[in-house]
């Protein structure tokens, strides 16, 4: 808890014993006091107890709302600084370089002056990476409609408006205000909540930033957040919840662009206080294109709220920012149609510093002219006895109806307008309901939560680190859309009632649902978000037996082939900066219909989706993908070169480890075959066929323990140098298997052991002593394997689905060791919470920040669940 609390409690103690006290000595002097005086007391005694009864309940109920400081959590103080700055300057070795990467180094070269002559953007642009501001924490708004960011001290950052892109702005006219008057009026304190105590660059010239950020906490545990103000020169103490509308297994309410933000002012003074928090919003993202004119506002009133709506467009589709607090007898709410986000600010400053309130002018404002900027601002206001709390309920919400994708002449319709409507008027009402629901929103999401966090056998690290990791949900450059009429789907098929769903690689690789890496990150979603699992599976099968014989040249190579082949799993469903869903495989490094590990990681997550989901859509998606399946087996079985019932790597980076070559049988392709036949057999039985994927499954065991057990472990592969090298992750299909049903396994359950043993002595606890994760490659000769880029990388998303495989067979201890060592650095570290990258390195550098792989987090949840399952039915025995 945080020190003032206790300390609170203590004063209302101390005040109702006071009271009490009062009220006995005033009793016992009624005695002598005359009938008529005594019944006049008595009147007066009925009225001052149910004034204390309301005082109480009223104090009951904001002290549950301030002690509400969760006690688990991410959490810094304002004025925080992380010990250890990275960078993505990467600077590879020569011979990582020679000879095998220097060819499509150049190819790359080429393309990408290519596409910036053109006027695009690369897919992957790996000569301007992103370098962290380490700065974020939990962001704004539900699933796949867009997200605004914020700074764990408070600032508006980091918009994903335009779907798939992210714009790193920080604008610093988007604040929120905190001003004080006493009860007879003067103003005692006004400053910008947050920052680092220092005006900030940008900001209205007016605006001053008075408090201490030493005096203030930040906590956040995703999709809340929480900031503790102290204002220790007025007593007061402020409590600022973010709420956002994430409720797993709720479509309706988690696809909302909206915010709520819960302002509990504890008065601990001896006077009353009047208490109003200012929220101050500008158009657009804080680019270049605000200035392009065109833009307006407009005030509104709901039955319970009142605030102000700025009508602009994005990319030529409408978008509106609402702003607005709840008004009642309590609160009154005053607001700005219009100021400079870029003067002195001094219409909103100076009417709050002398009257506490805004000038709430009831006309909208003409449009910006080209090169003008409007900002807007809403006060919520209220009183504040002595000694007591008051709540201000504040709301950002935001209206981008329709998108296009820029190659595009499709309009889609996001999810969220089946229920607030297309017109581009859904702002006030958002805000509205976002009022009027977040005390459910904040109910629903800790009862979500309480299993996790009540659980005294999970470390604290891991209770912030589960919830945390899901920001990506919301972050990820998701997009959430309406299936359109005309798609020719049946009236059966569940899209018509969850949509469609797409996010990307990462911040940085600008590519939706990338298949390899969904193989982990789906565990958050088949758990949290079924629906949105079956959407995205059901798109990817329509895609497998799809064509698209434009040419394209892969990188890696320089050959010339088809962009899509017929029974192949695409790379990703495509690049926004195209046309997502109809031009697939916007990946052109390598030529993927030749990886060998997409074909089979569709087969195993389609089983294990068909294991998790509901009856009836279990039943539909065995329909609908097993006759896909074994089209994609049918390829993956050519790969079998030698007949042996075991496929061979190419001696190319034919996997999702892009630049790291396999040759031969390998643990880590080899393992997702075993894992596809035991799938196969499973769906085939469920769907009553006959088959031989059992017995194809026994001669791939077989081959795959013979050619590459070696000891201790699974070798990486039967070329000559793989028997040196420790694979973090070379039982991924064995991992797959174990989380879905623990009592399926498909390898040696004592040789799986051995293994996961070598690789905690190896990759985790001889890599930076333990506390980085698990590194990908180890030489059992000593040392990191660093002959390749990605040998020598940690992968958070490895690391964590390792760690969950290590819980699933009872190394509690080292599962959780091996974590902790990603959270501890990315969070603690090297400040790169809420982007989460793809890979860290032993040193100075990270790769691929706001990654997706990292919800592979979630499968650590789900294999602690299926433990305590499984020894609660072995006690119940």
């Amino acid at each position: 808890m945080f020190p003032l609390h206790a300390q609170y409690l203590q004063n209302i103690s101390m005040q109702f014993f006071i009271f009490i006290l009062f009220v006995f000595i005033r009793e016992m002097n009624n005695v002598y006091t005359s009938d008529e005086e005594e019944e006049e007391e008595e009147r007066e005694n009925l009225i001052q107890a149910k004034e204390t009864r309301e005082q109480t309940e009223k104090v009951e109920e904001e002290e549950r709302n301030i002690s509400r400081f969760p006690k688990y959590g991410w959490k810094v103080k304002l004025d925080h600084e992380f010990p250890e700055e990275r960078d993505q300057n990467l600077r590879p070795s020569f011979g990582q370089i020679f000879p095998e990467l220097a060819p499509l180094g150049l190819r790359y070269l080429f393309w990408w002056l290519g596409k910036l002559k053109a006027g695009r953007l690369p897919v992957i642009d790996q000569f301007r990476p992103r370098h962290s501001k380490r700065m974020y924490g939990v962001p704004c708004g539900g699933l796949g409609s867009g997200t605004v960011g914020r700074g764990f001290r408070g600032e508006f950052c980091r918009f994903n408006m335009i779907p798939g892109m992210y714009e790193y702005n920080t604008v610093p006219s988007d604040q929120f205000i905190l001003s004080i008057h006493s009860d007879t009026g003067g103003c005692i304190y006004q400053s910008v909540l947050g920052g680092r105590g220092a005006s900030v660059p940008g900001a209205p010239s007016s605006w001053k930033w008075a408090g201490n950020p030493e005096d203030s906490l930040y906590c956040g545990l995703y999709p809340r957040s929480w900031t503790v103000y102290n204002i220790l020169q007025v007593g007061v103490r402020v409590l600022c919840r973010q709420i956002s509308p994430v409720i797993p297994g709720d479509y309706n309410t988690s696809c909302l662009p909206a915010s709520a933000f819960i302002f509990t002012v504890e008065n601990n003074s001896d006077v009353n206080l009047q208490v109003s928090i200012t929220l101050s919003f500008k158009n657009g993202t804080g680019g270049k294109a605000d200035k392009e004119g065109g833009v307006r506002t407009q005030p509104f009133q709901q039955e319970n709220s009142s605030g102000v709506s700025i009508h602009g467009k994005i990319r030529g589709e409408v978008m509106v920012y609402s702003i607005g607090a709840r008004k009642d007898d309590k609160r009154s709410v005053s607001w700005c149609s219009g100021f400079d986000p870029k003067g002195t600010g001094e219409k909103v400053w100076r009417g709050l510093e002398q009257n506490n309130k805004l000038e709430s002018e009831p006309e909208a404002t003409q449009p910006t002219s080209p090169g003008q900027e409007v900002a807007v601002a809403v006060s919520s206001r209220m009183l504040v006895e002595k000694r007591s709390c008051g709540t201000l309920d504040l709301a950002l919400a935001w209206d981008n109806p329709k998108i296009k994708f820029r190659d595009g002449n499709k309009v889609y319709r996001r999810r969220y307008t089946r229920r607030f409507g297309i017109d581009g008027q859904a702002g006030p009402k958002l805000v509205s309901h976002a009022l009027r629901s977040w005390e459910d929103w904040d109910r629903w999401i800790e009862e979500w939560q309480e299993p996790v966090l009540s659980d005294s056998e999970l470390p604290d690290w891991f209770k912030s680190a589960i919830f945390n990791e899901l920001y990506f949900l919301s972050d990820g450059g998701g997009v959430w859309l309406e299936v359109e009429e005309g798609e020719n789907l049946s009236s059966l098929d569940p899209r018509l009632e969850y949509g469609r769903w797409g996010y990307l690689e990462s911040h940085e690789y600008r590519m939706y649902n990338t298949y390899d890496v969904h193989f982990y990150a789906s565990w958050a979603l088949i758990d949290l978000f079924p629906g949105l699992e079956l959407s995205l599976q059901l798109d990817f099968l329509d895609s497998v037996v799809r064509e698209d014989k434009d040419p394209q040249k892969e990188l890696y190579g320089g050959k010339i082939t088809p962009r899509k082949i017929k029974d192949s799993v695409p790379h990703d469903l495509g690049d926004p900066e195209e046309e997502p869903w109809l031009k697939v495989n916007s990946y052109n490094i390598h030529d993927v219909s030749e990886w060998r590990d997409l074909n089979l990681k569709l087969v195993i997550q389609v089983w294990r989706d068909i294991k998790l989901l509901p009856e009836k859509e279990s039943a539909y998606l065995l329909e609908q993908a097993l006759p896909v399946c074994a089209a994609l087996m049918e390829v993956a079985q050519s790969w079998d070169k030698d007949g042996d019932g075991l496929i061979e790597n190419s001696g190319w980076p034919d996997q999702t480890f892009d630049s790291w070559v396999m040759l031969g049988a390998s643990a880590y392709c080899g393992g997702l075959y075993l894992a596809s036949l035991a799938a196969m057999a499973d769906m085939s039985d469920r769907a009553g066929l006959e088959h031989q994927w059992r017995e194809k499954l026994s001669a791939g065991e077989l081959s795959f323990e013979e050619k590459l057990w070696g000891g201790d472990c699974f070798k990486f592969d039967t070329s000559p140098r793989g028997e040196n090298v420790i694979m973090a992750d070379q039982l991924a299909g064995y991992w797959y298997c174990k989380i879905t049903d623990p009592t399926q396994g498909i390898l040696d359950p004592e040789k799986v052991l051995t293994s996961l043993k070598t690789i905690f002595s190896n990759n985790v606890m001889k890599f930076c002593e333990g506390t980085q994760g698990a590194v990908n490659g180890m030489l059992r000769t000593g040392g990191v394997d660093r002959s390749t880029v990605q040998s020598e990388e940690v992968w958070t998303g490895v690391t964590y689905a390792l760690a969950s495989l290590m819980i699933a067979e009872g190394l509690v201890t080292q599962g959780f060791k091996t974590a902790e060592g990603i959270y501890r650095t990315v969070y603690e570290t090297i400040g790169l919470g809420y982007e989460t990258p793809e890979a860290l390195y032993e040193k100075k550098h990270y790769r691929a920040i706001g990654y997706m792989r990292p919800l592979s987090i979630w499968s650590m949840y789900i294999a602690w669940r299926n433990r305590k399952k499984s020894q609660k039915k072995n006690i119940t025995i």
